[in-house]
């Protein structure tokens, strides 16, 4: 089983919740948008530290280093199968400057044709409602266990 580690960072402002969320880059990822953001994540083995792993991620794929105060969630599986872990933060990011690693992918799929894309192509803080429809349907758990958890304390 794949599995991934990604970094769900938020921020409060006046009570309300606010997510920071990717969008993929590449032309399969071009015109998607409700249900095709995403945490800031990747692909992890099993004996590697998931938390480091899942702060290298946040670092490739925004250009920015993120540190805090992190509480794990509970982990989701994703439609595919991938399983992925995940760590809130709260914080903040400047997203006019952030920048993407590159990655080489088969384009068209299985065509043996390699195209280098960014990992990600856009940045996005994203009110609670706003991030409940544009993050991947399975990742929206992140969000609801995160704000569970405010609403005990």
């Amino acid at each position: 089983m794949k599995i991934s580690a990604g970094i769900l960072l938020f921020k409060r402002k006046e009570g309300k919740f606010f997510y920071f969320l990717v969008h993929p880059g590449g032309p399969f990822w071009k015109n998607k948008d409700l249900g095709a953001w995403s945490i800031p994540k990747g692909e992890a083995s099993e004996d590697e530290n998931l938390l480091e792993r899942a702060k290298t991620e946040f670092e490739e794929e925004t250009g920015k280093t993120i540190d805090g105060d992190f509480t794990e969630l509970n982990s989701i599986t994703q439609k595919a199968g991938k399983k992925v872990f995940a760590w809130a933060v709260e914080g903040n990011v400047e997203t006019s400057d952030m920048s993407s690693n590159m990655i080489t992918i088969d384009w068209p799929p299985k065509s043996g044709r390699k195209m280098e894309i960014p990992e990600v192509d856009c940045w996005e803080w994203f009110s609670s409602d706003e991030a409940k429809q544009k993050i991947n349907p399975a990742q929206r758990g992140f969000i609801l266990q995160l704000e569970e958890i405010f609403s005990m304390k």
